[in-house]
């Protein structure tokens, strides 16, 4: 019904009540001996409801959705009725109509039950009308901002309150808003008596530490998990606190962050101009957010993909961090391996700070595309090295990862050399005139990337499944995507020169057991053997250039820097000419696209790599193929054109 034709029948039914009360304030008082009103009390009726209609409208009792309606509604009620029943004694005087002086009182009553009972008896039968299609939820926090929440809950469509669970036991036993607090325990016992589908965290304040340790003691039940923002999100105004979301990843890491340090966070970026290259991509993108924070005098963004450069500049022109008309934020088009370009980028710009985010990174992508691949990633860092230093940019700093250590992938072995064309480039620079500090930091996998399993994962529970993990004893190290950003400035604030930065992973996490727990939190269990479950956990074997274990440090020993979470790792080098001679050997193969001699060449170089199968490049494995068969052909015609030959001389 239009929300105008609600108003009529509430306008209606109101005008109609209030007659209706004061006939039977009357009644009540003269125990139904008043049956029929006179001239002068009909008067004192018709003016009384319209004055009192008139104090409704003003105080906007008619603007209230019946199915929000709460406690400011019942003082606006209260204050009409109070405003109705001094009108009607006083019209009673004026026009000097008999009024005992107890049905003013009688009336008030009246009116109150009439008008503002009748509003919330409405409401609760709405309510009531839809419990069996509500889920049965619990609030998990009593504190300011579960009692919130749950409010928003209980006007809800989709959910309907039943407990608040807490671990505090001065709170268990409480009533808060209607709705009882139980304690953790009793929770776990009763809960399929109470049939609650879900359970909503509501501590925005807690760690994560303890927000994992809530969801582990939850993961066994066959309920939802939901939480609302975090304290971050809140405060900054991203969110509110009555939004209800599913757990995120980061909580089952339980990974608490640590404060960044504003000085090393400062260092290479207040008021310089900084490049990011990559500036799309999940880091790059990232890093832009960082760094545009930091107040830097202006951001380049270089990236070779047309719309993920349009979205970060966009995002960012957004944001509002730097106002358009200074023309801080560049965005280029193009890739690190147009050195005329990159160049012409650095010298225009006068780029003071680099961060060097660029690289095809998906493992069986560019084992798929090897040349590709290995072009981009190594001879892209070899240009943004060389230009840098000859363009006298302060500080330079590579994006590395941890299957750069001891790698089995052409990916890998990618960024292996690009970690040694910064140390080289590093002990070069005492030999010349150049100022520029070159840095590595290496981490793993990030939470949310382009490459990540997390957002696989979701999108195959929400289908049905399967879940498709590698294999059941596969180990990565994570963290979220803005942590990794901020540790990567500082880190690189802290280089002088070659060193290799290792970001501090945590705990290392096993897939399939983040896949089931993942599985668990949505209220599904996993389909194993004969047992029936929703969702089936399917492994598929390790792709090309996977490796189960993935590592941080190529050496046995590391060092502590001025930061927890960030270490400096003891790498070996080797000298300018091998890796030079190695570098020119491998611009010649990608002449010829000889996929076998180029990864022969990798092993032998000083990178550790050790492949786990054959090469995997498709168009190496097409044209392999299309050999073979171009040999049988011209075997096969060679057989033919014998036996014509024997048939002539026959």
């Amino acid at each position: 019904m239009p929300r105008n034709y609600k108003r009529m029948l509430l306008l209606a039914s109101d005008a109609l009540a209030i007659p209706f009360a004061y006939w039977l304030a009357f009644n009540l008082r003269l125990d139904f001996q008043h049956f029929a009103l006179h001239d002068g009390e009909w008067l004192v009726v018709i003016l009384t409801t319209a004055a009192t209609m008139l104090v409704f409208i003003r105080t906007g009792l008619y603007r209230a959705v019946i199915r929000y309606i709460g406690i400011h509604a019942g003082l606006t009620v209260f204050k009409g009725a109070l405003a109705s029943a001094i009108f009607m004694t006083c019209l009673s005087f004026l026009f000097q109509v008999w009024l005992p002086r107890s049905v003013p009182f009688i009336y008030f009553v009246l009116v109150l039950l009439l008008v503002g009972g009748g509003r919330f008896l409405l409401r609760h039968w709405m309510f009531a009308s839809q419990t069996s299609i509500r889920r049965r939820v619990a609030v998990y926090g009593a504190g300011a901002a579960g009692s919130r929440v749950m409010l928003s809950l209980i006007n809800s469509q989709d959910y309907r309150p039943v407990l608040f669970i807490d671990d505090d036991p001065e709170r268990a036993g409480r009533v808060i808003s209607g709705v009882e607090v139980v304690s953790r325990e009793w929770f776990l016992g009763q809960y399929q008596k109470m049939g609650i589908k879900d359970v909503l965290l509501a501590m925005p304040g807690v760690s994560r530490s303890r927000r994992r340790e809530i969801i582990e003691s939850l993961s066994h039940l066959p309920v939802r998990v939901h939480s609302i923002p975090d304290l971050g999100d809140l405060m900054s105004g991203r969110a509110r606190l009555e939004e209800i979301r599913d757990v995120q990843i980061e909580d089952l890491l339980g990974r608490d962050e640590v404060a960044p340090n504003k000085a090393l966070m400062h260092a290479n970026i207040r008021d310089k101009v900084v490049l990011v290259t990559g500036a799309g991509g999940s880091i790059g993108a990232e890093l832009c957010r960082q760094i545009l924070k930091q107040k830097p005098r202006k951001l380049v963004l270089l990236d070779l993909s047309e719309y993920s450069l349009y979205r970060i500049h966009r995002e960012l022109e957004e944001s509002g961090a730097i106002p358009a008309s200074e023309r801080a934020l560049v965005p280029v088009l193009g890739s690190v391996l147009d050195r005329k370009l990159l160049g012409a980028v650095l010298r225009s710009f006068r780029v003071q700070t680099i961060y060097h985010a660029a690289a095809y990174k998906h493992v069986p992508m560019v084992e798929h595309n090897l040349v590709a691949g290995l072009r981009n990633n190594l001879f892209g860092t070899v240009n943004v090295a060389g230009l840098a230093s000859e363009s006298g940019v302060e500080a330079c700093i590579l994006i590395s990862t941890d299957k750069a250590v001891r790698p089995t992938s052409i990916m890998g072995a990618s960024k292996r050399l690009a970690e040694m064309v910064f140390q080289i480039q590093h002990s070069l620079k005492n030999n010349s005139k150049s100022r520029t500090r070159f840095g590595i930091v290496r981490f793993g996998n990030v939470l949310g990337s382009s490459g990540s399993v997390i957002p696989l994962f979701q999108e195959q529970i929400a289908k049905g499944g399967p879940v498709t993990v590698t294999h059941a004893d596969m180990v990565r190290y994570f963290m979220t995507i803005p942590e990794a950003a901020q540790l990567v400035i500082q880190a690189g604030a802290m280089a002088q020169g070659g060193e290799v930065f290792v970001l501090d992973m945590g705990e290392p996490v096993k897939i399939a057991a983040m896949a089931r727990k993942m599985i668990a939190l949505t209220g599904l269990s996993v389909k194993e053997g004969d047992n029936e479950g929703d969702i089936e956990i399917a492994y598929s074997g390790l792709r090309p250039g996977e490796k189960l274990y993935e590592e941080l440090l190529i050496g046995e020993n590391d060092m502590p820097t001025s930061h927890p979470r960030v270490m400096q790792a003891q790498e070996i080098m080797i000298e300018a000419a091998e890796l030079n001679g190695l570098l020119d050997e491998l611009q010649a193969l990608f002449e010829t696209g000889d996929c076998e001699a180029i990864r022969d060449l990798l092993m032998r170089a000083p990178l550790g790599y050790a492949p786990q199968g054959k090469v995997e490049d498709l168009l190496w494995e097409s044209n392999l193929a299309g050999a073979t068969d171009r040999s049988a052909e011209s075997r096969q015609g060679r057989v033919v054109a014998l036996d014509s030959r024997k048939e002539v001389v026959n």
